[in-house]
């Protein structure tokens, strides 16, 4: 009947994807799952699609959860937004061109999902976690779990600063899930494969644990009328889970899990009523700079902060430094190497990528 393809890869690997797979089976695509709609999952179908169609054969099926096609249209909606922070996130030189088109699903399932193809059953279960259309595939006859980014061998991706609504309660929910079916093969999303039914229930059940505890603290502090500066001074990880190899802080961070979790019970209002109608950042940052003795002023603290370790105030005033001061090349110098001490200090490529953003903008004016 052909092969089954748990996830597919970005473009500009889809042609080596392809050419890979080859080298040890010759059988068409009979079917390709997309566990979730982040464009380095789906876009390895098109070299199979022209395959098909050269050798004649039935075209592969792609499968995914009912919400993907809304998210495609979302990308096109935001597509330049996607361009900027994407370049920012990771770094790049250029900005990223953010695709508008996409091989769309010809299945679209909603809770649960059964596939079988040439003997094997696959089983598709729907769960919100890293995406609200995200699939984890079970291949119970040989008990693989196929978890897509629900488990991805660092802190999960629950709270990056420039992305849509992630989902840890249900996440942690679906970790629980996998674990009780006792899978013996775990594939994921991102990393290594785990072998082993006790490897793969400590690493998931540590994963479900820093979730629920991140959610179940905040939800608390929430509940008892905390402001979310308060809750993010106060909320931390377990440092026994954190510290795990598959559980560091490499990609996203913790905090930004508090912030995300605020974001889909609390909106946007922080708990800072001059936070509802703020003036503008310049304008503040102005005032500040006045009553401080000025731009430079305010430049050379944040500098003195640094060098102390106190990198969160050092970057507050770095920050209104440049806004007050925008052509000061002095400032900028001070702004750039207050951020780039800050990029070097933080563990997540997220953080990173922000921080140094903020470098290469005042690098540009020295």
């Amino acid at each position: 009947d052909g092969l089954v393809l748990v996830d597919t890869g970005l473009f500009a690997l889809a042609k080596m994807h392809h050419e890979r797979l080859r080298t040890w089976d010759a059988s068409r695509l009979n079917t390709a799952v997309y566990s979730h709609g982040h464009v380095d999952h789906i876009f390895g179908v098109p070299p199979f699609d022209e395959e098909a169609t050269s050798n004649g054969w039935p075209m592969p099926r792609v499968i995914a959860h009912e919400a993907m096609p809304a998210r495609f249209d979302r990308y096109v909606l935001t597509a330049g937004y996607n361009s900027i922070v994407n370049q920012r996130q990771f770094g790049f030189p250029q900005p990223v061109p953010w695709p508008t088109s996409f091989r769309d699903p010809n299945l679209l399932y909603r809770d649960v999902h059964r596939l079988d193809v040439g003997g094997e059953t696959f089983e598709l279960h729907h769960a919100r976690g890293e995406t609200d259309d995200h699939t984890w595939t079970w291949v119970p006859g040989r008990k693989v779990l196929c978890s897509g980014d629900m488990f991805i061998w660092a802190t999960p991706n629950c709270g990056n600063p420039q992305k849509v609504q992630r989902y840890p309660a249900d996440w942690a929910r679906a970790l629980r899930e996998m674990i009780a079916l006792e899978p013996e093969v775990l594939l994921p999303g991102h990393g290594f494969p785990v072998v082993g039914a006790a490897r793969i229930s400590q690493a998931l059940g540590d994963t479900a644990d820093l979730l629920e505890h991140l959610h179940d603290r905040t939800v608390e502090m929430m509940n008892a009328g905390e402001t979310l500066d308060a809750i993010l001074h106060e909320v931390g990880p377990p440092q026994d889970l954190i510290e795990r190899a598959y559980l560091r802080p490499v990609y996203d961070d913790p905090e930004f899990i508090v912030r995300n979790i605020w974001r889909q019970y609390g909106g946007w209002y922080d708990g800072n009523p001059a936070h509802l109608k703020p003036a503008r950042d310049a304008d503040l940052a102005a005032e500040i700079a006045s009553l401080s003795g000025g731009a430079a002023r305010l430049a050379g603290r944040a500098r003195e902060l640094a060098a102390s370790g106190k990198l969160r105030l050092a970057a507050h005033l770095a920050e209104m430094a440049g806004s007050a001061a925008p052509d000061d090349r002095g400032v900028h110098t001070a702004r750039a190497e207050v951020f780039e001490k800050f990029a070097e200090a933080e563990p997540s490529v997220m953080a990173k990528g922000i921080y140094g953003w903020a470098v290469k903008e005042s690098r540009s004016k020295t």
